[in-house]
């Protein structure tokens, strides 16, 4: 996949007549690995378990990156790992930080020694779920319900801020202390989902937007007439502190990096619910890439 174009190649050549360019350093993230000019190098991107538009845009970016010359690690790990991980330089760049709200807590901590490198879509937001047919259509509604839920909220993983905002704003906003708050993980999430779809089972998610699960199962937004899960979200990328010095053409391109939900639902839909259980998605990347060439062309232009 990973390619570089032997024009380039030639035109560094000439100007480096006679000199011998020897790229050094050790992995990721030591602030030796990439080029000064900012020009090729090895870049590890950290991906949070089970968040499926960061993995989609991480896996977008990692076919992009290596088309230009860069060498790109795909790190997974949760949300606390990463951004300890990006403030000691074991990552260069995460592209999945949710705020105002959302990762609000780690930015505070970290943030002294991250670098913010672009917001790339402003139409994220958090949700309780339900199916399609359920029979209420609002948060306050679901309280008098909760046996017709089996007096049960599935969560995802319990570090998630999602989580935390069900536990901390929701559930006391709306009388909710006596449904089981389950956490586990997205993809236990969303097997609960799958299986209770099948069943014809009212169910109650948390559950957030963008997100492929509303292209792929009948299900809708429980009303937030109180406003606890906040007003709307946006996804960023940040850097770990001098990724901009190391890496300028690159956070240029994460600047101006801008993604839509209606173009990421897309590509989350291919990998994710048309495709599933998989462990390599670059076939799938390099399709949809093949499908939506203009846009991509346009991430580094």
């Amino acid at each position: 996949m990973t390619k570089k174009s032997t024009i380039w190649k030639s035109i560094a050549a000439l100007s480096v007549a006679g000199l011998t360019l020897t790229a050094c350093g050790d992995d990721a993230g030591n602030g030796d690995n990439g080029e000064a000019s900012g020009e090729g190098g090895e870049i590890t991107i950290a991906v949070f378990n089970g968040w499926e538009e960061g993995i989609a845009a991480s896996e977008l970016w990692k076919y992009v990156l290596e088309e230009n010359g860069y060498t790109v690690n795909l790190e997974y790990a949760d949300p606390a790992p990463v951004f300890s991980g990006l403030s000691t330089g074991d990552y260069d760049a995460t592209l999945d930080v949710w705020l105002p709200t959302t990762h609000a807590d780690y930015v505070d901590e970290f943030g002294a020694d991250l670098e913010e490198l672009g917001t790339w879509n402003e139409e994220a937001t958090l949700h309780l779920a339900v199916n399609e047919d359920a029979p209420i259509d609002s948060l306050d509604e679901l309280a008098d319900h909760a046996d017709e839920f089996g007096n049960q909220i599935v969560g995802i993983d319990p570090g998630a801020g999602l989580v935390q905002i069900t536990e901390s704003e929701v559930i006391p906003t709306y009388g909710l202390e006596g449904m089981d708050f389950t956490t586990s993980s997205t993809p236990a999430m969303l097997q609960e989902l799958s299986t209770a779809t099948e069943n014809g089972e009212n169910i109650v998610v948390t559950l957030w937007r963008p997100h492929w699960a509303y292209e792929g199962f009948p299900i809708k937004d429980l009303e937030d007439p109180e406003g606890a899960f906040g007003d709307g979200e946006t996804i960023s990328t940040y850097g770990r502190e001098g990724f901009t010095e190391e890496f300028p053409e690159v956070a240029e391109w994460f600047q101006n990096f801008e993604m839509d939900a209606d173009t990421l639902h897309t590509l989350e839909n291919v990998m994710f619910n048309e495709n599933q259980d998989v462990s390599d998605y670059s076939p799938i990347i390099e399709e949809w890439v093949a499908e939506n060439q203009e846009y991509v062309d346009g991430m580094t232009s």
